[in-house]
Parts: C-alpha cells; structure tokens; sequence
C-alpha cells in the first residue's frame, strides 16, 4: 500500500507543485495522476522514491515513512521507466537489464537468465539481447525499460509518461502490452500521463489533478465518465465530446459502434449488453 498524507512541495523562491494532497493506493492497483503541466501529477510520483522529498506531509509505504528509507536503496526496490527509457547507452540490452539484481547482490549469470525471461515477457526477440540501445527503435528501447525495471521483481512499478515519445502505432501495442502484464504480474502501478484516454486504459482509478496537485475527481473510468464532479472534469475528460457518446449500429449483421458524430469507433464483438463504460468498451471492441 502507498499513501500520501497532506503532502505538500514547495520549491525556493515560493514555487508551489503540490499544496495538499492525500490519497491512498492498494497493493496491486493500478492508479493513474493525469492532468495538465503544473498539476504536479510527475513530482508526486517521484516522492515515492524519494526521488523529490516534501516540504511537508508524509509518503508510506506498507506504512513505513519513505523519509526515513535509505533513498538508494528505496530506489532499487522500485521499478521505474520513464519516458525516454532512461537505458545506458554503453551497455547492452541483456547487461541494462541486470543492473538493478547485480546491484543489489544476485549472482551476474542468474541475473542475466531472468533478463533473458524478461525480455520474452515484453516481447522482445532474444536476439537483440546483445545490441546496444541505439540500435533499437524507440518501442524496442520503452520495452527493454519495462523489462529493466520489473527485473528485480518489484512490488511497486512507477511510470512517467512511458509511452509519450513513440508514435500511435506502437504507443497502442505498449499499452495493451503493460495490461497484459499487469494481469500477469499484479504489481503496484503509479502511472503519470496527460492523457485522459491514456489514463483511462491502463488505470483501474485515475486522480485528475488541477494545478498546484489539487484533487478535482477520484474514480473508477466508468464513475469519472458517468458523473463528473465538476465542469473541469467534464471538460478535461471529454465528457461531452462525440468520441465519448457512443452507441450501437447493425451493419451486415454486426454490432458496430458509432460516435455522436456519426464515425465509426469500431466493432462490438462480445454481447451487445456488455457496453457498459469504458473498461467494457476496451475489452470488447476492436478498432
């Protein structure tokens, strides 16, 4: 479990990322902070590795303040991928995966075996366990990132914007592939976007942050799209956009769902009772 408890960050010459925020997040949640730049959604992700600390409140972890955590240490019992994936560029694809288990004490050859099951795990063809990380494309390099941070089998996963720097095509198959994985491997996540639809794929529960780290809404996708709290909300989320009133069309004897504007969204494969929210529409629908 993590919590944050009234933290706040306050950087000198007055500057305030964070006033007041207090959350709780369940082993095994998947949880995303979304909103625009200056909501502070990146700077208290970081305050779970105590990569940036709080001017004041607390960060738990299984109860145990962070504060009081050795930061190295901390930090290489935390998965963590970021946006430019963050590999090091002298070193092979196989040798930056098992940088963290050598680090912290496992034996380099039983590191290098589970790097090799890893990168399986993530897609990735074992052939390219020996190239250098310029010699991959962009989605090779977020995959080996992923790889990377979970080699140490972390209980917690944090991600900033890991998908951001790549293009549609290969944003979209990382996505599915963090899901799959998370089926797989239950892990704590904390993932930060700006981008609601983003947000509302890999999230089991989204934060919508204003700026300043203020809470505007809390939910579930489906809570957030049926009941925004505020016109903030509505409009962040799209809640009144054509892409976000969907309904069904019988076209050639299949279900295909189509947008306020009359565009086609894709096709229901599963029963047409089953179109519920958008966790149903993900699972269901193929564009």
């Amino acid at each position: 479990m993590i919590g944050f408890e009234n933290v706040r960050k306050e950087y000198p010459g007055g500057t305030v990322a964070v006033e007041d925020f207090s959350l709780e997040i369940a082993s095994h949640e998947s949880v995303v902070l979304v909103g625009t730049s200056g909501s502070g959604k990146t700077t208290l992700m970081r305050m779970i590795n105590r990569m940036v600390d709080p001017t004041s409140g607390r960060v738990l972890i299984d109860g145990d303040d962070v504060a009081h955590l050795d930061p190295v240490q901390l930090r290489r019992s935390i998965g963590y991928v970021m946006q430019a994936s963050g590999l090091l560029p002298h070193r092979t694809v196989l040798d930056n995966v098992t940088t963290v288990p050598v680090l912290r004490g496992t034996p380099r050859r039983e590191a290098r075996s589970r790097a090799a099951e890893l990168l399986e795990l993530v897609g990735l063809d074992q052939k390219l366990a020996s190239r250098y990380p310029a010699q991959l494309s962009g989605g090779q390099q977020q995959r080996v990132g992923v790889a990377r941070a979970l080699a140490a089998d972390p209980n917690i996963l944090l991600m900033d914007e890991p998908f951001g720097a790549v293009d549609p095509i290969v944003r979209a198959d990382l996505q599915q592939e963090l899901l799959r994985l998370q089926r797989d491997l239950r892990k704590t996540i904390v993932f930060v976007t700006h981008d609601i639809d983003e947000a509302f794929l890999v999230g089991d529960r989204v934060v919508i942050l204003r700026p300043g780290g203020v809470v505007a809404q809390v939910g579930t996708p489906q809570e957030i799209l049926a009941a925004p709290a505020d016109d903030f909300v509505a409009s962040f989320v799209g809640a009144e956009r054509g892409a976000r009133s969907l309904h069904l069309e019988q076209v050639d004897g299949r279900q295909v769902v189509v947008d306020a504007d009359g565009r086609a969204a894709g096709v229901l494969e599963g029963p047409a009772d089953v179109l519920e929210g958008p966790a149903d529409v993900r699972g269901e629908m193929r564009s």
